[in-house]
């Protein structure tokens, strides 16, 4: 979510409800009204992370299953233990989201025209390469969609390999350059090699657009 540096958006709506009450009922004791819209904001705030519902404890490795399916960590997909990186795959993810205004993966099945882990394992290594053997080596799935050797074995077609350069089209030049670097810094196969939220949050493309 993002927060709101324009405070206006809020007496406006006191104003508006006081000249101009939205409709309610009482229902079993209780009030129920009919929502009002806030105006857009002139300003933005900072972002803010918010729905913690399904937080637990970091520190220790874990192996249940997480995640929205297109935001799912490769690690989470193969059954690998993970930790606090797979969060930070699910920002590179959400960041391109909405700052590309599509999602990076999809995990579409082309047989079954439905999510599948197969499909989205597909999709990631279109975009990233075969994964290291090292990480497939710690997982409990690993062979249900991998050889031996590292070949996707999953019974559908890979998709033709594509660079994030090309799948964004917003940004040129140095912008562009320092998105993906940035974006690079959390899209990767080993969750070792994924910068920290400390790490990050000194990144030079995000100190540029703060």
């Amino acid at each position: 979510m993002f927060g709101i540096a324009d405070d206006s958006v809020f007496s406006d709506f006191e104003e508006k409800e006081l000249q101009t009450p939205c409709p309610r009922k009482e229902l079993d004791g209780r009030i129920i009204y009919v929502s009002r819209e806030l105006r857009m904001p002139k300003e933005w705030g900072a972002p803010v992370l918010c729905d913690f519902g399904s937080a637990m404890a970091g520190g220790i490795e874990h192996s249940e299953d997480i995640q929205p399916n297109i935001y799912r960590a490769p690690e989470v997909i193969l059954e690998v233990p993970w930790s606090y990186s797979v969060d930070i795959w699910n920002v590179g993810c959400m960041i391109w989201d909405i700052f590309e205004g599509e999602s990076l993966f999809t995990g579409q099945d082309p047989e079954l025209q439905t999510y599948r882990s197969r499909a989205h394992l597909a999709e990631m290594v279109s975009l990233l390469g075969p994964p290291p053997l090292s990480l497939l080596a710690q997982g409990k799935l690993s062979s249900k969609f991998f050889s031996d050797k590292g070949d996707f074995c999953a019974e559908i077609p890979l998709p033709d390999r594509i660079q994030l350069e090309d799948r964004e089209t917003t940004l040129e030049g140095q912008d562009k350059a320092t998105f993906l670097r940035f974006m690079r810094k959390m899209l990767q196969w080993e969750p070792g090699k994924r910068s920290s939220a400390r790490e990050l949050k000194e990144d030079e493309w995000i100190r540029k657009n703060l």
